[in-house]
């Protein structure tokens, strides 16, 4: 097992409801309500969970953008909430993120030399004033794009471009850790592919860490190697990629993956589709006990008055955690792990810099499709005169009539 190079350690984050004229607190948005896990060295670990469920927040907790209510993250031996200013300014070179949205993400005002490079500007150990043009070329080019368009603007690039000069600047001071914060979730499919193919690559030469937040739940499983279901702020299910997919125990988690769409139309038909009653409770007066009783078909008095507790759990292969009192393996469809399988040639590509060439048909390849500008043309119909346009249009039958005007402009009756 690798070394542990980040752990949560119950993480609570609370946000005050202030109300009134002397804006009093009346209440708290439980976002984040003790959470606990452990990052390895050179792993990914996959956050997935409902909008609201406090997967963002917790990420933020983790880089110490926001301040925990309560709980602690240690990074390599090291508690965060207790650095000192130059332990914390040290951390961040550590850790960095990558943000969800590609668009605002970015200064508009900025270059995209001068937004890859201005960590260079804070920790000006990591690279020399006279080298960091050339290392943000490095970068550029690390992440597939033109070196040559250091100078660019933002509004310049696509959205998938925007979010490979978001991931140049998180890797620039070489961190161990890095939090993606929904990186893939703004782009469509074909670009989300690309980034998530250059996220592993990178991964493989630089040997990050990864806190991967997402709501996809195949793209989690691509990437991941182990996965952390989030409900309501608290974490339901905890273990790796196929434990969690392949033998998960909490309903949440198991009516989460009957909602995944199967690419195999012969399956169509056999899922066992879970329907949940209800909406989610809102943070700020979260269900007593478990906080899934309120939507759970397992649900019985105990949920209600006991809080399960997250730890290890039999299912069906072993056991792995989980926090449901009545937690069993249920299997939602038979389905193929991919995850090690050689991907096509045309979407295996990270590299964006200049679009696919077509090749010229070769020889026999043109076959029955090469057609002469005579044969071409002979297959265009021969125009067509107004009155033939107009008989055509009509199709009516021979005795039928119609209203025209005579030569002295008086309307006539005709036969056509």
């Amino acid at each position: 097992m690798p070394e542990v190079i980040l752990e949560a350690k119950d993480l609570v984050k609370h946000y005050p409801i202030k109300t009134g004229i002397l804006r009093r607190t009346t209440g708290h948005v439980k976002a984040v309500d003790g959470v606990s896990f452990e990052l390895h060295k050179g792993e990914t670990l996959g956050i997935v969970g409902e909008s609201g469920c406090g997967k963002s927040t917790l990420g933020r907790l983790i880089m110490r953008l926001e301040e925990p209510t309560a709980g602690e993250v240690v990074f390599e031996g090291l508690e965060m909430q207790k650095a000192s200013t130059g332990d914390m300014r040290k951390l961040r070179r550590d850790i960095q993120i990558v943000f969800q949205d590609p668009y605002t993400s970015l200064n508009p005002r900025m270059t995209v030399g001068d937004i890859i490079g201005e960590p260079f500007e804070i920790h000006s150990e990591v690279v020399p004033k006279g080298g960091r043009r050339q290392r943000v070329q490095e970068l550029l080019d690390l992440v597939g794009l033109n070196p040559e368009h250091i100078n660019r603007y933002p509004h310049q690039f696509s959205g998938g471009q925007r979010q490979r000069i978001g991931i140049a600047r998180g890797i620039a001071l070489n961190p161990k850790v890095l939090v993606c914060d929904e990186p893939v979730s703004a782009l469509d499919v074909s670009v989300q592919a690309q980034v998530v193919n250059l996220m592993e690559k990178l991964q493989d030469e630089l040997g990050l860490a990864y806190i991967f937040i997402a709501h996809d739940l195949s793209v989690v499983r691509h990437i991941s190697d182990r996965v952390g279901v989030m409900y309501l702020g608290k974490m339901a299910e905890l273990g790796t990629e196929d434990e969690v997919y392949e033998h998960p125990t909490h309903p949440y988690t198991q009516a989460l993956l009957s909602a995944v769409p199967v690419p195999d139309p012969t399956l169509r038909g056999k899922r066992e589709q879970i329907v949940l009653v209800g909406d989610v409770p809102s943070p700020a007066n979260p269900p007593k006990g478990c906080r899934f009783h309120t939507r759970c078909w397992k649900a019985q008095e105990k949920c209600k008055v006991e809080e399960p507790q997250l730890i290890d759990r039999p299912d069906g292969q072993g056991a792995h955690r989980s926090a449901c009192h009545f937690a069993e393996l249920r299997t939602i469809v038979e389905t193929v792990d991919v995850t090690h399988v050689e991907p096509d040639d045309r979407f295996a590509g990270t590299d964006v810099r200049e679009p696919a060439s077509v090749a010229e048909p070769q020889g026999d390849d043109i076959g029955e499709f090469a057609r002469s500008d005579a044969e071409a043309a002979a297959d265009v119909p021969a125009p067509v005169s107004v009155d033939e346009h107009v008989a055509q249009d009509r199709n009516l039958p021979g005795d039928a009539t119609t209203m025209v005007q005579n030569d002295e402009g008086a309307p006539d009756r005709r036969e056509i």
